[in-house]
């Protein structure tokens, strides 16, 4: 195949840097990103955290940076929406990050809903179906985008579940590398699958080490008695020394980039990609690198 023209902006997760926001948003400038992605859940970036005027205050800094934000994280760990109890006011906390995210001059938040059950008619299944029915009402009211990450299952049974929600405002933050990790579906063909929904994607590469793996070791699903729930630091040690599969560095693993850039191309996506970074001793370094690697796919 020939190498396809990349027109994306590029991104990079401010929190891979490990260095607190302000210094993060510092090195993303520094390693040649053109925006930034941001969790916004706890600690300084937590809504509740944030007055109007620090808001303005954070916003004119990017802005004086050069940089823009392609997104914030509003991953609320746990089971993402599978406890119909925990809900209510984890549906409350997306909508105030959905707010921030306005305020500060990106419309996606990304962020995990748990592994969506095959069985339609099961208490997790309509636990997460009520709770992404009034999300996603919520973002598109507001012209916003609830946007699921890809990789706990397969491209075409998310598809099944959005089409059910009654509009687009959940929609899909692609992964390629959780694709290839950990379900083995195909990220090349999930882009055409998904292409209604594709907001955002994340920049990952990986290999997956062993055939079976069950989502449901990796991200946890309630009531499974052997995984409590999504923890990033938990996934992240899976990644960098388990035996089921790596996250690498972008181009070492077994993600098809020609293919998957190409799809991204066809589908018209003009959004970022955004690099993620969950590994490695040196993960400036690493952003560094894969900046440049996605550079080279720019006429």
């Amino acid at each position: 195949m020939v190498q396809p023209i990349m027109t994306n902006k590029i991104g990079v997760i401010v929190d891979s840097f490990k260095l607190g926001v302000r210094d993060g948003l510092v090195k993303a400038k520094e390693v040649g990103a053109d925006g930034v992605q941001i969790y916004a859940v706890s600690g300084e970036m937590d809504p509740a955290n944030l007055s109007a005027s620090a808001r303005r205050e954070l916003k004119d800094y990017i802005a004086s940076l050069g940089l823009e934000i392609s997104a914030l994280v509003g991953d609320l760990g746990g089971h993402g929406f599978q406890d119909s109890s925990l809900n209510r006011e984890k549906i409350e906390k997306s909508k105030r990050i959905m707010e921030l995210g306005l305020d500060l001059g990106t419309n996606i938040i990304t962020t995990h809903i748990g592994i969506v059950p095959d069985d339609q008619s099961s208490a997790v299944y309509r636990s997460m179906h009520e709770a992404c029915v009034e999300l996603s009402s919520f973002a598109a009211g507001m012209g916003a985008f609830f946007a699921i990450e890809t990789g706990p299952e397969k491209s075409a049974h998310l598809k099944s579940f959005l089409d059910t929600l009654g509009s687009r405002g959940v929609s899909v933050n692609f992964d390629p590398a959780n694709m290839v990790m950990v379900t083995g579906d195909d990220p090349v063909q999930g882009v055409y699958t998904l292409k209604d929904y594709i907001v955002h994607t994340h920049a990952k590469d990986g290999i997956k080490l062993v055939d079976n793996i069950d989502p449901r070791d990796v991200y946890g699903f309630f009531g499974y008695e052997k995984a409590q729930g999504l923890d990033h630091d938990v996934i992240a040690q899976q990644a960098e020394t388990g035996e089921t599969f790596r996250e690498v560095p972008l181009g070492e693993g077994k993600v098809d980039w020609n293919g998957y850039l190409q799809a991204l191309n066809d589908i018209g996506y003009k959004g970022y990609l955004t690099i993620e970074r969950e590994v490695g001793a040196s993960p400036e370094k690493d952003i560094e690198l894969a900046v440049k690697f996605l550079k080279g796919y720019r006429g």
